[in-house]
Protein backbone atom coordinates (compact mmCIF):
# COMPACT_ATOMS: atom_id res chain seq x y z
CA UNK A 1 0.00 0.00 0.00
CA UNK A 2 1.16 3.60 -0.16
CA UNK A 3 2.52 5.05 2.80
CA UNK A 4 1.41 9.22 3.06
CA UNK A 5 3.72 10.87 4.64
CA UNK A 6 2.94 14.31 7.16
CA UNK A 7 5.78 15.02 8.13
CA UNK A 8 6.90 17.96 6.43
CA UNK A 9 3.15 19.38 7.07
CA UNK A 10 2.83 22.95 7.76
CA UNK A 11 0.37 24.57 9.73
CA UNK A 12 0.49 28.24 9.09
CA UNK A 13 -1.28 30.09 11.48
CA UNK A 14 -3.76 33.03 10.62
CA UNK A 15 -5.73 34.56 13.33
CA UNK A 16 -9.21 36.06 12.70
CA UNK A 17 -9.62 38.12 15.14
CA UNK A 18 -12.94 40.19 16.27
CA UNK A 19 -12.71 44.20 16.25
CA UNK A 20 -15.58 46.16 17.76
CA UNK A 21 -14.30 49.41 15.38
CA UNK A 22 -12.18 49.20 12.54
CA UNK A 23 -9.89 52.01 13.55
CA UNK A 24 -6.67 51.98 10.88
CA UNK A 25 -3.53 52.50 13.55
CA UNK A 26 -1.63 55.83 13.66
CA UNK A 27 2.06 56.20 13.99
CA UNK A 28 1.56 56.24 18.10
CA UNK A 29 0.29 52.60 17.48
CA UNK A 30 3.19 51.25 15.56
CA UNK A 31 5.06 50.47 18.81
CA UNK A 32 1.93 47.98 19.55
CA UNK A 33 2.32 46.12 16.06
CA UNK A 34 1.69 42.49 16.09
CA UNK A 35 3.94 40.36 13.96
CA UNK A 36 1.53 37.51 11.93
CA UNK A 37 3.13 34.03 10.83
CA UNK A 38 5.48 33.96 14.07
CA UNK A 39 6.56 30.06 13.95
CA UNK A 40 6.22 28.51 16.88
CA UNK A 41 6.71 24.14 17.09
CA UNK A 42 3.88 21.67 16.32
CA UNK A 43 2.32 20.13 19.49
CA UNK A 44 3.83 16.46 19.84
CA UNK A 45 0.00 15.26 19.99
CA UNK A 46 -0.41 15.17 16.01
CA UNK A 47 -0.05 12.47 14.13
CA UNK A 48 2.54 12.41 11.65
CA UNK A 49 2.87 9.90 9.43
CA UNK A 50 -0.17 7.37 8.60
CA UNK A 51 -1.01 4.27 6.65
CA UNK A 52 -3.76 4.95 3.81
CA UNK A 53 -5.82 2.78 1.49
CA UNK A 54 -4.06 2.48 -1.54
CA UNK A 55 -5.27 3.95 -4.85
CA UNK A 56 -5.75 2.32 -7.88
CA UNK A 57 -3.62 -0.26 -9.02
CA UNK A 58 -1.51 -0.11 -5.29
CA UNK A 59 -1.07 -2.37 -2.35
CA UNK A 60 -3.60 -3.35 -0.15
CA UNK A 61 -3.41 -2.46 3.28
CA UNK A 62 -1.53 -5.15 4.82
CA UNK A 63 1.41 -4.62 1.89
CA UNK A 64 -0.33 -7.06 -0.51
CA UNK A 65 -1.11 -6.15 -3.63
CA UNK A 66 -4.86 -6.34 -4.54
CA UNK A 67 -5.92 -8.54 -6.93
CA UNK A 68 -8.89 -8.62 -9.29
CA UNK A 69 -12.29 -9.63 -7.72
CA UNK A 70 -10.68 -8.96 -4.59
CA UNK A 71 -13.18 -7.04 -1.69
CA UNK A 72 -12.15 -3.38 -1.49
CA UNK A 73 -13.26 -1.81 2.33
CA UNK A 74 -16.87 -1.47 1.54
CA UNK A 75 -16.61 -5.49 1.79
CA UNK A 76 -17.80 -5.35 -1.69
CA UNK A 77 -15.80 -6.89 -5.11
CA UNK A 78 -14.08 -4.26 -7.36
CA UNK A 79 -14.26 -5.28 -10.91
CA UNK A 80 -11.31 -5.73 -12.79
CA UNK A 81 -9.45 -2.25 -13.89
CA UNK A 82 -12.12 -0.77 -11.68
CA UNK A 83 -12.11 1.48 -8.66
CA UNK A 84 -14.14 3.42 -6.36
CA UNK A 85 -12.38 6.55 -6.13
CA UNK A 86 -12.88 8.91 -9.02
CA UNK A 87 -11.11 9.33 -12.08
CA UNK A 88 -7.55 11.09 -11.50
CA UNK A 89 -5.60 12.60 -14.07
CA UNK A 90 -2.33 10.32 -15.31
CA UNK A 91 -0.44 12.77 -14.83
CA UNK A 92 -1.51 12.67 -10.86
CA UNK A 93 -1.02 8.48 -10.53
CA UNK A 94 2.63 7.90 -9.56
CA UNK A 95 2.33 10.74 -6.31
CA UNK A 96 1.25 10.64 -2.94
CA UNK A 97 -0.23 12.74 -0.42
CA UNK A 98 0.73 14.60 2.28
CA UNK A 99 -0.60 17.73 4.58
CA UNK A 100 1.63 20.71 3.80
CA UNK A 101 0.26 23.46 5.89
CA UNK A 102 -2.82 24.66 7.66
CA UNK A 103 -3.98 28.27 7.52
CA UNK A 104 -6.16 29.29 10.22
CA UNK A 105 -8.07 32.54 11.74
CA UNK A 106 -9.22 33.01 15.63
CA UNK A 107 -12.10 34.79 17.08
CA UNK A 108 -10.63 37.92 18.59
CA UNK A 109 -11.50 37.23 22.32
CA UNK A 110 -7.12 37.45 22.50
CA UNK A 111 -4.53 39.56 20.53
CA UNK A 112 -3.17 36.82 19.07
CA UNK A 113 -1.90 36.13 15.86
CA UNK A 114 -1.08 33.84 12.90
CA UNK A 115 2.32 32.27 13.12
CA UNK A 116 3.61 29.24 11.35
CA UNK A 117 3.72 25.60 12.64
CA UNK A 118 6.39 23.30 11.46
CA UNK A 119 5.34 19.92 11.08
CA UNK A 120 8.86 19.16 10.04
CA UNK A 121 12.05 21.42 8.73
CA UNK A 122 12.46 19.68 5.82
CA UNK A 123 12.39 21.96 2.34
CA UNK A 124 11.50 25.79 1.97
CA UNK A 125 9.79 26.39 4.86
CA UNK A 126 8.02 29.51 2.87
CA UNK A 127 7.52 27.92 -0.41
CA UNK A 128 3.74 28.70 -1.48
CA UNK A 129 1.68 26.10 -3.36
CA UNK A 130 -0.15 25.78 -6.11
CA UNK A 131 -2.92 23.89 -7.90
CA UNK A 132 -1.54 22.55 -10.95
CA UNK A 133 -3.79 21.89 -14.42
CA UNK A 134 -1.90 18.87 -15.67
CA UNK A 135 -2.53 17.10 -11.94
CA UNK A 136 -5.99 17.60 -11.46
CA UNK A 137 -7.47 14.81 -9.56
CA UNK A 138 -10.83 15.63 -11.39
CA UNK A 139 -9.05 15.53 -14.78
CA UNK A 140 -10.47 19.15 -15.63
CA UNK A 141 -8.77 22.81 -15.12
CA UNK A 142 -12.18 24.27 -13.20
CA UNK A 143 -11.79 24.35 -9.53
CA UNK A 144 -14.55 22.64 -7.80
CA UNK A 145 -15.69 22.61 -4.31
CA UNK A 146 -17.70 20.21 -1.94
CA UNK A 147 -20.07 21.41 0.95
CA UNK A 148 -19.87 18.38 3.97
CA UNK A 149 -22.93 18.82 5.85
CA UNK A 150 -22.66 15.78 7.97
CA UNK A 151 -20.55 17.85 10.14
CA UNK A 152 -23.36 20.74 10.76
CA UNK A 153 -22.93 23.59 13.10
CA UNK A 154 -25.04 23.63 16.25
CA UNK A 155 -26.38 26.81 15.64
CA UNK A 156 -27.63 26.87 11.94
CA UNK A 157 -29.57 24.75 9.76
CA UNK A 158 -27.42 22.98 6.95
CA UNK A 159 -29.24 24.97 4.37
CA UNK A 160 -28.38 28.38 5.99
CA UNK A 161 -24.38 27.53 6.24
CA UNK A 162 -24.23 26.15 2.73
CA UNK A 163 -26.06 28.96 1.34
CA UNK A 164 -23.31 31.18 3.23
CA UNK A 165 -20.80 28.80 1.76
CA UNK A 166 -21.82 28.94 -1.66
CA UNK A 167 -22.29 33.01 -1.66
CA UNK A 168 -18.39 33.22 -0.59
CA UNK A 169 -17.28 30.61 -3.26
CA UNK A 170 -19.42 32.98 -6.08
CA UNK A 171 -17.71 36.07 -4.56
CA UNK A 172 -14.37 34.45 -5.28
CA UNK A 173 -15.70 33.19 -8.61
CA UNK A 174 -17.16 36.58 -9.89
CA UNK A 175 -13.50 38.44 -10.10
CA UNK A 176 -13.18 39.42 -13.38
CA UNK A 177 -9.42 38.94 -13.96
CA UNK A 178 -9.63 34.99 -13.39
CA UNK A 179 -11.54 32.29 -15.70
CA UNK A 180 -11.60 29.27 -12.49
CA UNK A 181 -15.22 28.15 -13.55
CA UNK A 182 -15.54 26.99 -9.91
CA UNK A 183 -17.96 24.31 -9.93
CA UNK A 184 -20.14 22.89 -6.68
CA UNK A 185 -19.85 19.10 -6.72
CA UNK A 186 -23.37 17.88 -5.31
CA UNK A 187 -23.86 15.90 -2.17
CA UNK A 188 -23.95 12.63 -2.49
CA UNK A 189 -23.76 11.52 1.29
CA UNK A 190 -20.15 10.09 1.21
CA UNK A 191 -17.60 10.40 3.50
CA UNK A 192 -15.25 13.31 3.12
CA UNK A 193 -12.53 14.34 5.20
CA UNK A 194 -8.71 13.32 5.02
CA UNK A 195 -7.68 15.49 7.98
CA UNK A 196 -10.55 14.76 10.21
CA UNK A 197 -9.79 10.66 9.07
CA UNK A 198 -6.16 11.52 10.67
CA UNK A 199 -6.97 12.82 13.56
CA UNK A 200 -9.50 10.33 14.45
CA UNK A 201 -12.64 12.06 13.89
CA UNK A 202 -14.16 9.89 10.59
CA UNK A 203 -13.96 10.69 7.11
CA UNK A 204 -11.97 9.64 3.98
CA UNK A 205 -8.65 9.54 2.57
CA UNK A 206 -9.70 9.93 -0.44
CA UNK A 207 -10.39 12.89 -3.06
CA UNK A 208 -13.79 14.72 -3.22
CA UNK A 209 -13.00 18.17 -4.89
CA UNK A 210 -10.46 20.70 -4.74
CA UNK A 211 -11.62 22.71 -1.66
CA UNK A 212 -13.51 20.61 0.72
CA UNK A 213 -15.76 22.72 3.33
CA UNK A 214 -15.38 19.74 5.13
CA UNK A 215 -18.04 21.25 8.24
CA UNK A 216 -18.01 21.61 11.78
CA UNK A 217 -16.07 19.74 14.24
CA UNK A 218 -15.55 20.32 18.53
CA UNK A 219 -12.78 22.50 19.91
CA UNK A 220 -10.93 19.35 20.60
CA UNK A 221 -9.96 19.32 17.53
CA UNK A 222 -8.54 22.78 17.13
CA UNK A 223 -6.70 22.59 20.31
CA UNK A 224 -4.44 19.66 18.39
CA UNK A 225 -3.36 23.30 16.55
CA UNK A 226 -1.62 25.10 18.92
CA UNK A 227 -2.99 25.54 22.73
CA UNK A 228 -6.03 26.07 23.96
CA UNK A 229 -6.95 26.69 19.93
CA UNK A 230 -10.43 25.69 20.47
CA UNK A 231 -10.89 28.79 22.08
CA UNK A 232 -10.04 30.87 19.46
CA UNK A 233 -9.53 29.65 16.42
CA UNK A 234 -12.78 29.93 14.50
CA UNK A 235 -11.72 27.82 11.12
CA UNK A 236 -8.81 26.23 9.41
CA UNK A 237 -7.67 25.88 5.69
CA UNK A 238 -5.55 22.46 5.17
CA UNK A 239 -3.19 21.84 2.25
CA UNK A 240 -3.07 19.12 1.64
CA UNK A 241 0.12 18.39 -1.75
CA UNK A 242 1.55 15.81 -3.87
CA UNK A 243 4.37 13.85 -2.84
CA UNK A 244 7.48 11.86 -4.90
CA UNK A 245 7.82 8.69 -3.84
CA UNK A 246 10.39 9.75 -0.84
CA UNK A 247 7.46 11.93 0.26
CA UNK A 248 9.30 15.39 -1.06
CA UNK A 249 7.30 17.92 -2.41
CA UNK A 250 6.71 18.24 -6.17
CA UNK A 251 6.92 20.99 -8.06
CA UNK A 252 5.96 19.85 -11.37
CA UNK A 253 5.37 22.76 -13.78
CA UNK A 254 8.78 24.27 -12.38
CA UNK A 255 6.94 27.43 -11.22
CA UNK A 256 8.56 27.73 -7.74
CA UNK A 257 5.70 26.38 -5.81
CA UNK A 258 4.85 22.75 -4.58
CA UNK A 259 1.89 21.04 -6.07
CA UNK A 260 -1.31 21.42 -4.51
CA UNK A 261 -3.49 18.35 -4.19
CA UNK A 262 -6.81 19.33 -2.28
CA UNK A 263 -7.41 21.62 -0.29
CA UNK A 264 -10.17 20.67 3.90
CA UNK A 265 -11.65 23.72 5.61
CA UNK A 266 -12.95 23.28 9.00
CA UNK A 267 -15.10 25.32 11.40
CA UNK A 268 -14.95 25.61 15.20
CA UNK A 269 -18.14 24.68 16.87
CA UNK A 270 -17.05 25.88 19.98
CA UNK A 271 -17.83 29.17 18.82
CA UNK A 272 -21.44 30.95 18.34
CA UNK A 273 -21.85 30.93 14.29
CA UNK A 274 -24.57 33.24 12.39
CA UNK A 275 -25.55 34.31 9.11
CA UNK A 276 -25.39 38.19 9.01
CA UNK A 277 -24.07 38.93 12.74
CA UNK A 278 -20.87 37.27 14.72
CA UNK A 279 -19.76 35.14 13.63
CA UNK A 280 -20.84 34.83 10.50
CA UNK A 281 -20.69 32.15 8.17
CA UNK A 282 -20.30 33.76 4.93
CA UNK A 283 -16.94 36.20 6.28
CA UNK A 284 -15.43 33.42 7.31
CA UNK A 285 -16.15 30.88 4.31
CA UNK A 286 -15.01 33.46 2.41
CA UNK A 287 -11.99 33.99 4.39
CA UNK A 288 -10.70 30.69 4.51
CA UNK A 289 -12.25 29.92 0.80
CA UNK A 290 -9.35 32.46 -0.29
CA UNK A 291 -6.79 30.06 0.98
CA UNK A 292 -8.20 27.42 -0.46
CA UNK A 293 -7.86 29.56 -3.86
CA UNK A 294 -3.96 29.98 -2.62
CA UNK A 295 -4.26 33.40 -0.72
CA UNK A 296 -2.03 34.04 2.50
CA UNK A 297 -2.89 36.66 5.32
CA UNK A 298 -1.49 39.91 4.44
CA UNK A 299 -1.95 43.29 6.03
CA UNK A 300 -0.62 44.96 9.14
CA UNK A 301 -2.32 44.35 12.75
CA UNK A 302 -2.24 46.50 15.62
CA UNK A 303 -3.14 46.65 19.32
CA UNK A 304 -3.98 49.59 21.22
CA UNK A 305 -5.40 50.45 24.34
CA UNK A 306 -5.82 48.48 27.81
CA UNK A 307 -8.35 46.01 25.86
CA UNK A 308 -5.68 44.56 23.34
CA UNK A 309 -7.91 46.08 20.36
CA UNK A 310 -6.84 45.14 17.55
CA UNK A 311 -6.67 47.08 13.88
CA UNK A 312 -5.57 46.32 10.57
CA UNK A 313 -4.29 48.84 7.51
CA UNK A 314 -5.25 47.79 5.02
CA UNK A 315 -8.70 46.09 6.32
CA UNK A 316 -9.65 43.31 3.84
CA UNK A 317 -11.65 39.58 3.90
CA UNK A 318 -7.58 38.20 3.71
CA UNK A 319 -6.32 39.94 6.99
CA UNK A 320 -5.19 37.40 9.94
CA UNK A 321 -8.26 38.70 12.05
CA UNK A 322 -11.80 38.64 12.06
CA UNK A 323 -12.88 42.34 12.31
CA UNK A 324 -16.32 41.86 11.25
CA UNK A 325 -18.40 41.17 8.51
CA UNK A 326 -16.92 41.28 4.97
CA UNK A 327 -18.72 39.81 2.28
CA UNK A 328 -16.90 41.62 -0.49
CA UNK A 329 -13.62 41.36 -1.96
CA UNK A 330 -11.43 44.80 -1.60
CA UNK A 331 -8.78 46.12 -3.69
CA UNK A 332 -5.63 44.16 -1.63
CA UNK A 333 -8.21 40.83 -1.83
CA UNK A 334 -8.63 40.88 -5.53
CA UNK A 335 -4.96 41.76 -6.03
CA UNK A 336 -4.16 38.52 -4.66
CA UNK A 337 -6.50 36.85 -6.30
CA UNK A 338 -5.79 38.40 -9.35
CA UNK A 339 -1.68 37.58 -9.06
CA UNK A 340 -2.53 33.97 -8.55
CA UNK A 341 -5.13 33.06 -10.76
CA UNK A 342 -4.94 35.59 -13.77
CA UNK A 343 -3.10 33.74 -16.32
CA UNK A 344 -5.05 30.12 -15.27
CA UNK A 345 -5.13 27.38 -16.30
CA UNK A 346 -1.44 28.39 -18.31
CA UNK A 347 0.16 28.97 -14.97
Amino acid sequence: MKKILLGSAVVLIGLLISCEKNTIPTEETMAGEIQADETTELPESLPLYTELPPRAGETGQAGETEQAGDTDQAGESDQEGESDQADVAPGSAQYGYKVQMAEYMASGESARLGRIVFFDDRGNKQLDGDFVPELALDGTADISYYVDNSRPSGDLPVAVTEAAIDRAMATWDGIKCSELGITKIPADNSPTGFIASLFGYGGSFDYKADVVHAGWLPREFFDLLDEDGGDYILGVTFTIVFTDPDGNLVDTDNNGKYDVAWREIYYNDEFSWQDGDTFDVETIALHEAGHGLSQAHFGAAFVTGPQNKLHFAPRAVMNAAYSGIQTGISGPDQGGHCGNWSSWPGN
